[in-house]
């Protein structure tokens, strides 16, 4: 009877302590539009010694469509100021094509710089998103901003699991949305439903080693560990394109494509 009032008294006093144990998805938190959590895998810092660059000119052949007057009519207040909005599905100039989201497909692992992991800021003004092409390293977080005296609406159109979709509307000034973006997507399309012309597209990047070309066509990725990779340029409306590339220590590779109208 000793021994078992002992047992009794014994599980009695490790129950309590089997319900303090966290629980895992308490411990990890939440995040907007976050799938599995999975530890990161602890990263070497780089060498600079063997850190390399790619710059180019994304370019586009052949007759570019002429940017098209859009009307805001329907909303005086986005009529308030001189700005002219005009069609963004094509921007180019001298043969140059902006907007194009360029990554390295099979980069190594590295170590995100702190401008990598900044929050982008997606900004409603004059009734357009400004950018109208943005990129993101996944996991990072975007800021959707609100500068105009009307009421806007932010709908995401996520595709892949991990980023969620939302659609929340957004006064004039009002308080900033915050959405993290936890799944490597190209050309996420942003949709304000009171004003069907306004679109802008997110994308989020499987590395850190990307960027968006200029208005001028030109772009630049920096600190990438020499060797040979796979350069991806994406376009909203005109595709997507690969060529390999080799990276050479403390040099800058010349990389370029070109898009054909269409």
């Amino acid at each position: 009877m000793r021994n078992t009032a002992a047992l009794l008294l014994l599980s009695g006093l490790m129950l309590p302590l089997a319900g303090c144990k966290p629980d895992a998805a308490v411990r990890q938190g939440s995040v907007v539009g976050a799938g599995p959590s999975v530890p990161a895998s602890p990263v070497a810092a780089l060498n600079p010694a063997t850190l390399g660059s790619i710059t180019g000119t994304v370019k586009i052949a052949g007759q570019v469509p002429t940017p098209v007057k859009i009307d805001m009519s329907q909303d005086p207040a986005c009529t308030l100021s001189d700005a002219i909005n005009m069609s963004e599905q094509i921007v180019a100039k001298n043969g140059n094509l902006a907007n194009v989201f360029v990554y390295v497909r099979n980069a190594p692992s590295a170590p995100a710089s702190a401008q990598a992991m900044q929050p982008t800021t997606i900004d409603q003004k004059g009734c357009r998103f400004v950018p109208h092409v943005s990129a993101i390293l996944q996991g990072g977080t975007v800021q959707f901003t609100n500068s105009d005296p009307t009421m806007h609406n932010v709908h995401t159109m996520a595709v892949q699991a991990g980023n969620k979709t939302v659609d929340v509307s957004q006064g004039p000034g009002g308080k900033p949305e915050q959405l993290k973006f936890t799944s490597a997507e190209n050309m996420l399309p942003i949709r304000c439903n009171n004003h069907p012309w306004m679109n802008a597209f997110l994308n989020v990047s499987p590395t850190p080693f990307f960027a968006v070309s200029s208005p001028d066509g030109t772009f630049k990725i920096a600190g990438l560990p020499q060797g040979n990779y796979d350069l991806v340029f994406v376009h909203e409306k005109l595709g997507e394109q690969t060529i390999p590339i080799t990276v050479k220590a403390q040099q800058a590779t010349e990389a370029s494509v070109t898009f054909a109208a269409k």
